[in-house]
């Protein structure tokens, strides 16, 4: 009997993996679960070039997380080409090697500054700072409580520690103190309750108030994701634990991918203690780059817009913006989830007609994508929009105009 060749074997044992996958693929795009990505041809700000079938597409843009509209701000671009030119364009190291440089430092204390805590510690993204958290703090004596609508950096940062798993319904304290006593009566030492600050699918604000009630009289620490709220929520933007009266949290963790300039990199803060232990045992701070200079100028830019009286009166056109936006799109019919953050979620249902409406919106001339399952839970499918303070009244009155055009054509609104 001829032996049979490994090649032959490695052949058929690659041509399978391939099929299988060539076939999952299949199913998410029968199941219109694909999620296209759409090719920018301009900067980010409120009006951007796309590349469509036929060229390059101008279209107005309501889905980024440019909130302030500070991504393409003079300042802010001023900012990173200077600090690119005295630093070069990144650190070659990660940063307890060799990689840590003056920028880095005086980013985390203008941070702390900002945000009123005693410390900050930079992260390559705001995923890692939620990734590295848990394992480094809490070990298998522990317990984590976490909202079931949290951020996928926070299940699976909680997921990498060896703390017991705790989860509650969305925003409901009662669940929540259920699980708190189970915590406590299982004997754990720290018990750590994760939250959103905002709920980024829904623009839902957490109940910071009463979570931090309920950690008062269970003796429970309360860490709070900001990603969709520093910089513009609260008083000065200082973020959901300020607005809600409740400053400072036990950990708060943000990004600069959002409201604070646009580009990349977390941050965690917190007392000094815990930054410093970061420093010494997360593996995604002492295993990643440094993050370039050109970021921390422009972060540090941003913190300072923000900060101040110009940051005021876009946090004032943001809001009114938000309200535009808002009842315009209930005034033509569409389905909206309640709030007031410039998150406004139009609700299909149908994770097909969620792809269906966000190809037809750009059709019309705007940017707007299909959110669906598994970003999303089954059966609740939607295009998020999101204004931000550089969006014009011509910017909305001609999303609006797309979202009646759109949605008639698909049958969404009479």
């Amino acid at each position: 009997m001829t032996p049979r060749s490994p090649f032959s074997a490695l052949s058929q044992g690659r041509d399978a993996f391939q099929s299988r996958i060539s076939n999952e693929l299949e199913e998410l795009e029968a199941q219109g679960l694909l999620k296209p990505e759409r090719v920018l041809a301009s900067p980010q700000g409120p009006r951007i070039r796309v590349e469509g079938r036929d060229g390059l597409l101008e279209v107005v843009n309501l889905c980024a997380n440019n909130y302030l509209g500070l991504a393409s701000h003079p300042a802010v671009l001023e900012a990173a080409t200077i600090a690119t030119a005295q630093w070069g364009a990144g650190l070659a190291s990660v940063r307890f090697i060799c990689g840590t440089n003056r920028l880095h430092k005086d980013l985390e204390e203008s941070l702390a500054r900002y945000l009123g805590y005693e410390d900050s510690i930079l992260f390559p993204a705001a995923f890692d700072a939620n990734g590295g958290l848990f394992e480094t703090l809490l070990g298998p004596e522990d317990a984590v409580v976490s909202d079931a609508l949290n951020h996928a950096s926070i299940i699976d940062g909680v997921r990498l520690s060896k703390a017991r798993r705790f989860r509650f319904a969305n925003r409901d304290l009662n669940e929540l103190e259920l699980r708190l006593k189970e915590a406590r009566a299982a004997g754990a030492r720290t018990i750590l309750i994760a939250t959103d600050g905002v709920f980024s699918m829904d623009g839902y604000l957490a109940d910071l108030a009463g979570m931090s009630a309920l950690a008062a009289r269970y003796g429970a620490l309360l860490m709070v994701d900001d990603c969709h709220a520093t910089g513009f929520v609260g008083p000065a933007g200082r973020g959901t634990p300020v607005h809600a009266g409740v400053h400072p949290v036990d950990i708060l963790t943000g990004t600069f991918g959002k409201a604070l300039g646009g580009a990349m990199g977390g941050f965690v803060a917190a007392a000094k203690p815990v930054v410093d232990l970061l420093r010494q045992r997360s593996r995604p701070y002492l295993f990643s780059n440094a993050l370039s200079p050109s970021i921390c100028g422009a972060a540090m830019a941003a913190i300072e817009i923000a900060g101040g009286e110009d940051g005021d009166l876009l946090r004032q056109r943001l809001g009114e913006n938000a309200v535009a936006l808002r009842q315009g799109l209930q005034g033509l019919g569409f389905s909206l989830l309640p709030g007031a953050h410039p998150i406004a979620p139009v609700m299909l249902g149908d994770a097909r007609l969620a792809q269906q409406m966000a190809a037809a919106l750009l059709d019309e001339g705007l940017l707007a994508t299909g959110f669906s399952f598994p970003v999303v839970p089954l059966g609740q499918a939607r295009i998020r929009t999101q204004v931000s303070a550089a969006h014009s009244h011509d910017d909305i009155a001609q999303a609006l105009t797309a979202f009646a055009n759109a949605g008639r054509r698909l049958g969404v609104i009479p």
